[in-house]
């Protein structure tokens, strides 16, 4: 009898204060606001990996369109179309980026000669998905170079490297 009373005393005495209480419903929104918060900084970390890819893949693809290439006029045109080819197929717009294709040791398109193409793209400081990217907040930078093959045919000139 004793211990049914002090059970039903213990009872009454949780139930009449809010003593041992951790928090309450105000709680949820700033745990909700957390959540939202951290899965944007990983969003917009998985999109910076995710331009670095595409950025690494339009400079490859540009730098082996440029180099196979029949001539000097049309190299320019293929390889920027490769890159942007790339851009899009990474589900990225060629609009954020830019390409530029540059000889390196003082020769011309030739046999032998290394091309060096670096392509830039920008990434907004703030990506939300849906509603699109906010501000300017570092460019991606992916460089490729290659040679022009000193054996293949329709290029004037012997092998000279």
């Amino acid at each position: 009898m004793m211990e049914r009373k002090h059970r039903q005393k213990c009872r009454d005495r949780r139930c009449a204060d809010d003593s041992g209480q951790a928090g309450g419903i105000e709680v949820l929104p700033f745990g909700i606001l957390t959540f939202v918060i951290a899965m944007l900084v990983i969003a917009n970390a998985w999109g910076a990996v995710d331009a670095n890819l595409a950025a690494s893949s339009a400079a490859r693809n540009a730098v082996r369109a440029f180099v196979e290439a029949p001539d000097p006029e049309s190299a320019q045109d293929r390889a920027l179309t490769a890159a942007n080819d790339a851009f899009v197929g990474h589900g990225r717009n060629p609009q954020n980026s830019s390409v530029s294709i540059a000889y390196t040791g003082g020769r011309s398109w030739s046999r032998c000669a290394r091309v060096k193409v670096t392509v830039h793209h920008r990434l907004p400081a703030l990506r939300v998905p849906v509603i699109g990217g906010f501000g300017h907040g570092f460019d991606v930078v992916a460089t490729e170079t290659e040679v022009i093959d000193p054996y293949r045919s329709g290029i004037a000139g012997s092998v000279s490297c």
